[in-house]
């Protein structure tokens, strides 16, 4: 009787340790998540930071190339 009981010990205590595991492993799934969708969100400002800087750059180019055409 002790061979027994003590597989259904070892059985219960190994789904227990998989459990412990999956709730950290999902912990650290949001976690990634919630980094990245800061980058994500960071990476959109900065793109609309460039391109807002970026078009006075692009206008001026533009008029200086046209002004040197008509040279």
């Amino acid at each position: 009787m002790f061979w027994p009981m003590l597989a259904v010990a070892l059985a219960f205590l190994g789904i227990a340790v998989l459990g412990v595991l999956a709730a950290r492993v999902l912990v650290e799934v949001r976690r990634l998540a919630r980094q990245v969708s800061e980058s994500s969100q960071r990476i959109s400002r900065a793109a609309e930071d460039l391109e807002r800087a970026a078009t006075p750059l692009a206008a001026a180019s533009a008029q200086a190339a046209h002004t040197l055409r008509q040279e």
